[in-house]
């Protein structure tokens, strides 16, 4: 029907009972006011003053409702007319949606979407492994064991691939001879390894690469053709038919055609980000490598070609049988090639009963155009590859004006306001009836405030400092008359003015976060309950930085969840001291907010624990903290009989520093005069006889005149309260972000194997294998799909039993469910221990060497340093926090952090 004569009707019932509609905030208004004052107002009719002012405000209520019920994309529109987009505040498809490559389906596609390559195939390395089970040795070599063969059984590594390619046809503008060509395979060979080792799975690996071989087929046919088509064409078509029938090309899509083709969103950006557009996963799968060619197949195919009247005669068959060998109907296809047209292949072309002369170089031609206009459909594949966004447009939702200018000018407090002749009475009254009404107009101006900025509150990248907002109400006439002191230019200071006692930024950005976490099916509940038991006080605001960075890096840490580290070519900086590590290292790193997941030695840590002897000649230990400089930050104030004590005042002094705020230090130093002794939160000033500053840590729970008071000191001295401001604030913020002692290892099994090309290695650079291994039914193999995890077992939260339990349920969860880890909380600090002595550091050696040995694939790898880490790797033990036995009917007794026998699970590896 045309859209003139389309009838419209106008609904006799526009109530909509809620904030947009008038009638029903009047109606529920006045039921409150009778239910509040029916004592003392009964008039309740339009004249009445007090019903003008319910009338007003519900009317402004109705604004607040209709910009609340504007459309999302207007709502969360930036200011800036140019941005026009949603902007920052949700993670895009091509962030969000995709994931690194995980199936074998998914590899193929990241090496198509590489320029010159055809098609791939991703093939497992069959790699057999002789085990002697009487003496727990490895071998690739049966005859190692040929004596003993009645206790000897093999396994065949897993997670091993190599990579077969097939190449484009190479233009011989581009590449004029072998020499051209070579380079260019070359290239393409080392920009499959450095892609698959920049996508590389968790405890896989890639072998070698190499060109598919091809197994010819020779086809020869017989084809009548109707009288006016071109026969150069035809051919061409029959040509191009056949060859992707034996080796399929595939096609990349734009969005809007895989759309078209019925796929969900979901569906078209699982898997990795490509750079020419979407591949069709089914149609992926249909070019997998043919293992038999059908003449029936290659008769439909031509049969399908318009200007194909009727094949008189056709064959195949396979170039390297003779004729009686082969099967007239089907041919197998060597395993592990592809099949390709033999140039022998014949084909005669007939119209009517008159043979037809074909003219190749015509064929040529047309093949060029169907190769160049198949290469110019690709190419608008790439572009559009993301959904388009709905356009806002920034109606400024937060936008206020008073409700008092529109009041009637009788009340006299609207621009206009009152005739000079009315009596001071009046005019006071006036005044009064304006500060009344000021209370709603700023309640009004903080909803609309609120309103504007929902669109950072919900962003992923939260940034603002508060959760409560306002704006100044400025255009009321005489305002300087009402209000004192009003920072009317100011908006966050006036609502630090307005709501500072409200404001709980901790507890409500958390809230904000939960319901963010919720969106991604996540949850922090079972971290935030063990963080309240570790840090008390300190516990939310950890929380919270927590859920913050998880939210930032979410795109990150969900796409390569199952991703490992990239070994292969590496500089050194990017092996060592670096943030290439695998993807499950980092999500749990966000998970339990450890802050730097860095590669990097975890025994050179920012504490020291040192001993020495006392004035007594008895052995005493103390500890002290160092920054980045290597200065001084805090030391203990007494000795210590033993390591225990002294790592228990130091984690008592942490957790003291961690509850105590740059706000809570701001505030002091501005409301107060610094003196000797001023308490910040549980920092305490010193000043010395010389006019210097310093400060200490102290314990508020203990006896101010008692020794436990003052549980760290920091020793460097400051000119002036300025200068002893700053260096507090630095020294929070490098305890809040900067300080850690947490850490993560994570060493793949499947990258300490010995060289699966050779054919016989010394036994030496296997794993040994367990007592017991070749019995039960675990598996004996100990490479594939296995992993340590190495943890420091001096950090605060990685000595305390719960947090480790917590912990290591947490990696088996995020680690792939077939991959099986061992878990060891290892070593000591640097100097805790002689260094020949001190497991973590010997291992942190050998591997930061292992690795810069793996990098290069093209060098032999270096046995005596596989060898050397794997021997530190298998003197690596758990370390668990020392404690004593208690008799568990001595009701004195506090349990906590008390080993009771039969009672305590101490761990397991």
């Amino acid at each position: 029907m045309p859209e003139i004569s389309k009838h419209i009707t106008l609904p006799k019932i526009i109530a909509t009972g809620d904030d947009r509609d008038y009638s029903f905030l009047r109606k529920k208004g006045l039921e409150y006011i009778e239910q509040l004052a029916s004592d003392l107002w009964t008039d309740y009719n339009t004249h009445d003053p007090g019903i003008t002012i319910l009338e007003m405000l519900a009317y402004a209520l109705t604004d607040l409702g209709a910009r609340m019920d504007m459309p999302l994309e207007n709502i969360l529109a930036p200011e800036d007319e140019k941005d026009s987009t949603l902007g920052d505040q949700f993670f895009k498809a091509l962030q969000i949606l995709p994931s690194r490559p995980v199936t074998t389906v998914d590899y193929r596609k990241l090496f198509i979407d590489i320029e010159g390559v055809k098609n791939c195939w991703l093939k497992s390395f069959v790699k057999p492994v002789y085990v002697d089970c009487k003496n727990n040795r490895l071998s690739y070599n049966s005859d190692d064991f040929k004596d003993i063969e009645e206790f000897t059984t093999k396994f065949y590594l897993q997670g091993l691939y190599s990579v077969l390619v097939d190449f484009d046809d190479f233009n011989p503008d581009e590449f004029p001879d072998e020499t051209a060509i070579n380079a260019e395979k070359k290239r393409i060979y080392d920009e499959i390894k450095t892609r698959y080792h920049s996508n590389r799975n968790l405890c896989e690996d890639l072998v070698h690469v190499s060109e598919i071989e091809s197994h010819f087929i020779s086809v020869c046919a017989q084809i009548e053709l109707n009288p006016e088509v071109d026969e150069e064409l035809v051919h061409a078509k029959v040509l191009r038919a056949i060859d992707n029938y034996f080796s399929p090309s595939l096609k990349f899509y734009s969005l809007k055609q895989m759309l078209a083709k019925g796929y969900t969103s979901e569906q078209i950006f699982e898997g990795p980000v490509l750079k020419k557009g979407f591949l069709d996963s089914q149609e992926l799968k249909n070019t997998d490598l043919r293992t038999e060619l059908r003449l029936s197949d290659i008769m439909n195919l031509i049969m399908n070609i318009d200007g194909v009247k009727v094949i008189k005669e056709i064959i195949i068959k396979d170039c390297l049988k003779k004729n009686n060998e082969s099967d007239p109907w089907v041919i197998c296809v060597e395993k592990g090639k592809k099949p390709l047209r033999c140039p022998d292949s014949a084909f005669s072309y007939y119209k009517s009963v008159l043979p037809v002369n074909v003219n190749h170089n015509k064929v040529a031609i047309y093949l060029d155009e169907m190769e160049k206009a198949a290469k110019a459909e690709q190419e608008q594949a790439r572009f559009n590859m993301e959904p388009e966004l709905p356009v806002g447009k920034f109606l400024n939702a937060g936008e206020t004006t008073t409700i008092q200018n529109d009041f009637p000018d009788t009340f006299g407090i609207g621009p206009n306001g009152l005739p000079s002749r009315v009596e001071p009475a009046r005019k006071a009254q006036s005044k009064q009836l304006k500060g009344y009404l000021l209370f709603f107009d700023q309640i009004l101006a903080s909803y609309f405030a609120h309103l504007e900025k929902v669109k950072d509150l919900l962003s992923v990248d939260n940034k603002l400092r508060k959760t409560y907002f306002t704006k100044a109400v400025k255009d009321i006439k005489g305002f300087s008359e009402l209000v004192a002191e009003y920072p009317e230019n100011d908006d966050d200071a006036l609502s630090d003015l307005l709501f500072s006692e409200l404001d709980n930024r901790v507890e409500r950005k958390n809230k904000i976060y939960d319901h963010l976490i919720a969106r991604f099916a996540e949850k922090f509940s079972d971290y935030a309950f063990l963080m309240k038991q570790l840090y008390g006080v300190y516990s939310e605001k950890k929380i919270l930085q927590t859920k913050e960075d998880f939210l930032k890096d979410y795109d990150q840490t969900s796409m390569a969840r199952g991703n490992a580290f990239n070994y292969f070519r590496q500089p050194n900086e990017y092996l060592w001291n670096t943030d290439n590590v695998s993807g499950v290292q980092k999500r749990i790193s966000r998970l339990v907010g450890i802050k730097n997941y860095n590669r990097r030695n975890l025994s050179e840590s920012f504490v020291e624990i040192y001993d020495f002897l006392d004035s007594d000649g008895e052995r005493a230990y103390r500890w002290r903290i160092r920054n980045e400089a290597d200065e001084i930050l805090l030391t203990a104030t007494e000795n210590y009989l033993n390591t225990r004590l002294a790592v228990k005042e130091l984690n008592l002094s942490v957790a003291k520093i961690l509850e105590t705020t740059e706000e809570i230090i701001i505030k002091v130093f501005a409301e107060e005069e610094i003196v000797d002794e001023t308490i910040l939160g549980n920092l305490q000033v010193q000043l010395s006889e010389n006019g210097k500053y310093s400060f200490n840590v102290i314990n508020q729970e203990a006896n101010p005149n008692s020794a436990q008071w003052v549980i760290a000191r920091q020793y460097l001295y400051y000119d002036s309260p300025d200068k002893l401001k700053s260096a507090m604030l630095d020294f929070i913020r490098f305890m809040l972000f900067v300080f850690s002692e947490e850490g993560i290892f994570l060493i793949e099994h499947i990258l300490l194997r010995p060289d699966v090309t050779a054919e016989s290695v010394p036994l030496g650079q296997f794993i040994q294998l367990c007592e017991g291994d070749c019995e039960g039914c675990n598996p004996v193999d100990p490479y594939s799909y296995r992993v340590t995890v190495v943890l420091p077992g001096w950090a605060y939260r990685f000595a305390d039993s719960d947090f480790r339990n917590f912990l290591e349920n947490l990696i088996r969860k995020e680690l792939p469910a077939h991959v099986l880890a061992r878990i060891c909380w290892a070593g000591h600090r640097k100097n805790q221990l002689p260094d020949d002595e001190n497991d973590m550091l010997q291992f942190e050696k050998a591997y930061r060497e292992f690795l810069f040995s793996k990098t290069n694939l093209e060098q032999a790898q270096n046995e005596e340093k596989l060898t050397k880490l794997i021997n530190k790797i298998n003197k690596l033990n758990s370390v668990y926090p020392s404690g004593r036995l208690i008799d568990c009917d001595d009701e004195d007794e506090e349990l906590k952090g008390r080993i009771i026998l039969g009672r305590t699970n101490i761990g397991n590896l």
